[in-house]
């Protein structure tokens, strides 16, 4: 008994529209950097001090802020907590405060897809960056936390992220603003998520971090195979980042933290196939974790800016699949792939396939989790990977007319076969 859902296709990489090819998704090589532009070298000369709230301006040199008494935090967060105007198309708000950590110097990191990587210190102040689509607005941590803590337990935040980047301050500023947190903010009421860099880490920073009140560890693989981890955080763009090291850091989180407690990240789009997505998938949740995708968009300002974004058939064949791995105990090896490594049989009967296809949480967001169930992530990111117009993590319920267009791009309804 098996249930196919695609149709017989020709071969062809990127080209045949369907899934971004390996050989298809090279980033370009990074520029080189004038000494007078480095390490944020214009902001500390200026040194101007920050006066509350920056909002990212292309026209204006930043103030020099630096964590733990700044963060950066996410457009859609910035918005909940009143202090940017807007409104999100079809979002009230989101459930995650996403804090960034920030330094004039930036991130020393030089990941090709991300709007942060080192590069970009030749063009643009790092508070300026923009990062998953979005600016990324600076607050006092004191004014953030007061804010937050003021409404207690009807915060509409259900949890809190730290995002660290690569810097030398990186690990002890994460424990000062989960310290400064949790003073005033009680973990139980509002859980929080630490996104690590391993590359600056032992496992005693993860002991720390645990028993300073941290929830959940994740770790940001982003790529699903060693070979794109290498070209596009690796040494193949002059990145210090190392694959085993990643690796090491999440089995020191898996220790500490415990199951379900950890989980990595991963983009769907830079050049794997989805088979090799999902073998990572299940390998995660054999260990006891949980994986939450992002769907490749060429960032503006990266490396990998002149790429196509994922094809939406190959990003919900794998959102579809890795949601049946993770929530609904269905094994790798039930499933079927082509020759391409495509997703040809999901491993499951119709009626159940059905089920979860109209229940639409396999196609939200994916991340750590909310108040309201396990697999339903309070990291809504809204528009983090994608536009508006073309959702492809969706930062609530999809409706009818969604459900409608995701399966249009999954090509359903199935066929059973029994045999």
């Amino acid at each position: 008994m098996s249930c196919r859902t695609l149709p017989e296709r020709p071969a062809g990489g990127a080209s045949a529209g369907d899934f971004n090819a390996f050989e298809a998704m090279e980033p370009r090589a990074p520029v080189h950097t004038p000494p007078q532009r480095r390490n944020g070298a214009p902001v500390k000369a200026a040194d101007l001090r920050p006066t509350g709230v920056y909002l990212p301006n292309d026209n204006v040199l930043t103030p020099h802020m630096r964590s733990p008494e700044y963060v950066q935090i996410s457009t859609a967060a910035a918005m909940t907590l009143g202090l940017m105007p807007g409104r999100m198309h079809r979002c009230e708000c989101t459930r995650c405060l996403n804090l960034l950590l920030t330094y004039p110097e930036g991130c020393r990191a030089n990941c090709a897809y991300c709007g942060l990587a080192r590069h970009r210190e030749a063009e643009r102040d790092y508070a300026d960056r923009n990062f998953i689509r979005v600016d990324w607005p600076a607050v006092p941590v004191e004014q953030m936390i007061e804010t937050v803590a003021r409404d207690g337990a009807a915060s509409p935040f259900h949890r809190m992220c730290i995002s660290m980047i690569t810097h030398p301050r990186s690990d002890a500023d994460t424990v000062s603003v989960l310290r400064a947190w949790t003073r005033r903010i009680d973990p139980g009421v509002i859980p929080v998520s630490i996104l690590s860099n391993p590359t600056t880490m032992s496992r005693a920073d993860v002991v720390r971090l645990r028993e300073l009140g941290a929830d959940i560890f994740t770790v940001a693989l982003d790529a699903a195979t060693p070979a794109i981890f290498e070209r596009t955080r690796g040494k193949g763009v002059q990145s210090p980042h190392k694959w085993s090291k990643y690796w090491e850091i999440l089995h020191a989180a898996r220790e500490v933290f415990g199951p379900q407690k950890f989980g990595a990240h991963i983009i769907i789009g830079m050049g794997e196939t989805e088979r090799e997505a999902l073998e990572l998938v299940q390998q995660l949740v054999d260990l006891g974790g949980h994986s939450h995708l992002f769907c490749f968009f060429p960032e503006q300002g990266s490396l990998m800016d002149h790429l196509p974004a994922t094809p939406r058939d190959q990003w919900r064949r794998v959102q579809l699949a890795r949601y049946l791995i993770d929530y609904a105990s269905v094994r790798l090896e039930r499933m079927g792939f082509d020759a391409l490594g495509r997703v040809a049989d999901f491993g499951v009967p119709r009626e159940e396939l059905e089920r979860i296809i109209d229940a639409g949480v396999a196609f939200r967001t994916s991340g750590c989790p909310g108040k309201f169930r396990d697999d339903i992530s309070a990291c809504d990111r809204p528009y983090g990977d994608s536009p508006p117009h073309d959702i492809a993590s969706f930062p609530f319920a999809p409706n009818r007319a969604d459900l409608r267009r995701i399966r249009r791009q999954l090509r359903i309804p199935v066929v059973r076969d029994e045999r």
